[in-house]
């Protein structure tokens, strides 16, 4: 079985509803994930914004999810989870910031990807940033998924 990402709060390729938005709730939507290969040590996860007009924008990134683990809780970035590490995102925020195209675009897509890892976590700092981790992360993936969502202004 290949690995497997999804959401209960929309659909690959569907519109990411507005409370996860920053112009909304700016909520980190639940993903769940299945399928992962058996010698998965952690995950890692990206948000990523390939339509933003100065290029690829990441929204979120989180190391040292724990294997065992097979979902991420709506406002998991607000909760006190020790073992998560949030990356400094494109805003300069460790934490999820959700959607924001500008005004008049057409909507953009919003990737969720997971990777399972072969490491039990990344030991690199939340400053080095978002791309600097995924990059990481990439030397230790096994297998990765992606879910996509839509968001306009």
């Amino acid at each position: 079985m290949a690995l497997i990402l999804i959401s209960k709060a929309f659909a690959d390729a569907e519109p990411i509803p507005e409370k996860y938005a920053l112009e909304g709730k700016n909520m980190f939507p639940p993903l769940a994930w299945g399928g992962a290969p058996e010698d998965t040590r952690s995950f890692a996860l990206i948000v990523e914004d390939p339509d933003a007009p100065s290029g690829t924008f990441r929204h979120c990134g989180i190391a040292n999810i724990p294997a065992r683990w097979t979902s991420l809780a709506e406002s998991i970035d607000t909760s006190q989870e020790g073992a998560l590490r949030f990356y400094q995102n494109d805003f300069g925020n460790a934490r999820y910031d959700g959607p924001q195209p500008p005004d008049g675009d057409p909507p953009h897509r919003y990737i969720f990807r997971i990777a399972a890892l072969d490491v039990p976590r990344l030991t690199l700092p939340e400053a080095v940033g978002v791309e600097a981790m995924w990059t990481q992360a990439q030397k230790h993936t096994l297998a990765e998924a992606s879910l996509t969502g839509l968001y306009q202004a």
